[in-house]
């Protein structure tokens, strides 16, 4: 029986490495600048600091980050490899850009409630990009802008309400089938003189 002698370990290709795939290789490759962005987008905001530095370093940012893209389209490890180096000194540039320039990074002012039900809690932020700062698995972040949806969706019945009632509070939705509209208890803070 004939047995196939590999080659020396210095002339195998890391793609055809055994011990590391180069589908996984170019995966953590990839990962490791994940990793970085998503620093940046927590201290900075998402699609915030690439905003906050001089035309000319942004414009090398949009490049890299293209760069980094077609390599990973390609799927050649040497070019993933190169260009998510690349991408990971990119978005330091631009963070020190952005701090030697006195740029502040993000901060979130966070309102938490724990729902009435499930007692959950609930933290509600102004933007996304403050959203994504104090996300968490243990509690859900909602936006200013996700919360007017949801007022929008209840309806001209609750808007009237809360125009003519100033300090009007919803206290329950209740459940209905889909052939009515949803009922709401309410609280109001003077009582009625009548």
């Amino acid at each position: 029986m004939r047995r196939h002698i590999p080659p020396a370990p210095e002339k195998i290709a890391a793609s055809q490495d055994a011990f590391a795939p180069s589908e996984y290789l170019a995966q953590a490759m990839i990962d490791g600048v994940d990793i970085v962005a998503h620093a940046m987008e927590r201290k900075w905001g998402i699609d915030r600091l690439r905003l906050l530095v001089n035309d000319l370093l942004r414009a090398k940012f949009d490049a890299q980050a293209e760069k980094f893209n077609a390599a990973i389209q390609s799927q050649k490890l040497e070019l993933i490899k190169m260009h998510a180096e690349g991408m990971k000194r990119a978005w330091q540039a631009l963070d020190k850009a952005a701090t030697e320039t006195g740029q502040k990074p993000i901060s979130a002012d966070v309102w938490e409630v724990r729902l009435p039900n499930s007692g959950k809690i609930v933290a509600f932020v102004r933007t996304s990009a403050e959203a994504h700062l104090v996300a968490s698995p243990d509690r859900e972040t909602w936006t200013i802008s996700e919360i007017a949806h949801l007022i929008d969706g209840a309806g001209n019945t609750v808007a009237a309400i809360k125009q003519t009632f100033p300090g009007a509070e919803i206290t329950a939705i209740h459940k209905t089938d889909q052939t009515q509209p949803q009922s709401f208890d309410w609280k109001q803070g003077d009582e009625i003189p009548f």
